[in-house]
């Protein structure tokens, strides 16, 4: 089904997002949850899907990595079952999804569901994302407290949680309500009714990992070969001491290789495009040839992008799940990056051009792209 949600984004965005928490009541009016706790159960019983069992008995944390061979003996209260990226492996999860398609895709980290039993929960903790929390069925209780700095501790190796805080926000969830939390703020959900949640998470690369990805690409592609030059080297009294102007050349070399924009777009592209779950790709057997792919879209027929698959336009340049696309149809390729759902009428007249058909049939035989029936 196709979720409508009742959302003013300019106005959210220059007043909440990334600034501060906000509960948006009826935000999906009549909501409807997709998927049910014993689907979610299953997913998680699955080794692709990266899952998660949190349990608070007797004041004591403990959490578990799936796969999950079973749940039994968990009891009525106390736990919580998570699993990540389930727009990867259950499509009408990721109907929840397109509505956040305001925000940039490359922003967009994945969404996780949790289900959880009365007094469930993962404890009061500190997320480095932003966070849209859709109330499904049941009921839970959300605190949240103010961005200020705050110890944290591991009750459980598995586990990273906060100080008690002061709530800022301290409310009772109903289906179809949307948490928003910005990065910082720390928050705890406590299960009141036999709840299901759903986590639309956004994630920006920190520093450490810009540099690493990018350290990784310039090895790779043997960039950065020029060593270091001083013909301009003076005699000096004190050789033990590095000078200032040595210090800014060495900066220089780094920074030189950042300032190339040909080489910073394709690591950037790459980088971007990479997903951080495993996606549920699927090659078309038996393959289809150019000739199928066009009679089947000048019929009417729909392409559907495969959920999760990153797919930017980086400057007139395409990336494809941390690919590069060399294309005859940059126009095209850029309807590729804007559309999850496309077909005649969004790809028009390049449809008689046979070289981009048979791009498209490639793409389509990876099985990044599949036909709606």
């Amino acid at each position: 089904m196709a979720y409508q949600l009742n959302l003013n984004w300019s106005e959210f965005i220059e007043k909440y997002w990334q600034k501060q928490p906000v509960v948006l009541k009826k935000a999906f009016p009549d909501f409807v949850d997709p998927i049910s706790p014993d689907e979610l159960a299953g997913l998680a019983m699955e080794p692709e899907v990266d899952s998660r069992l949190v349990t608070h008995f007797g004041g004591e944390w403990q959490a578990s990595n799936g796969p999950f061979e079973h749940f039994d003996g968990l009891g009525e209260t106390g736990w919580s079952l998570l699993a990540q990226a389930v727009n990867h492996w259950h499509e009408p999860s990721a109907e929840l999804v397109r509505p956040f398609r305001v925000l940039p895709d490359w922003r967009l980290d994945d969404l996780m569901i949790s289900f959880s039993v009365p007094g469930g929960g993962v404890g009061p903790h500190i997320d480095n994302y932003d966070v849209f929390i859709i109330q499904g069925m049941g009921s839970r209780r959300w605190r949240v407290g103010d961005a200020i700095p705050m110890r944290q501790f591991c009750p459980h190796p598995a586990l990273l949680h906060v100080d008690p805080f002061t709530p800022i926000i301290d409310e009772d969830l109903e289906p179809g309500d949307i948490l928003y939390i910005p990065p910082g703020f720390p928050h705890d959900g406590f299960t009141h009714e036999t709840a299901l949640n759903y986590s639309v998470g956004f994630r920006g690369p920190n520093g450490r990992e810009l540099i690493s990805s990018f350290a990784d690409y310039a090895l790779e592609n043997d960039l950065g070969g020029e060593h270091y030059s001083d013909p301009d080297l003076t005699c000096r009294a004190h050789p033990g001491k590095v000078e200032a102007h040595e210090l800014e050349r060495v900066r220089s070399m780094m920074t030189e290789m950042l300032n190339q924009p040909e080489s910073f777009n394709q690591w950037f592209g790459r980088f971007a495009t990479t997903p951080r779950h495993e996606l549920d790709i699927a090659p078309a057997e038996p393959p289809y040839s150019p000739e199928e792919v066009r009679d089947a879209l000048m019929d009417g027929e729909m392409l559907i992008r495969l959920s999760g698959l990153r797919v930017l336009n980086i400057d007139g340049s395409f990336f494809i799940n941390s690919e590069p696309l060399d294309t005859v149809a940059p126009h095209a390729a850029d309807l590729l990056c804007r559309f999850t759902e496309l077909g005649q009428q969004e790809l028009g007249n390049v449809l008689q051009n046979p070289e981009f058909v048979a791009e498209l049939t490639g793409l389509i035989n990876q099985g990044y792209w599949y036909f709606e029936d």
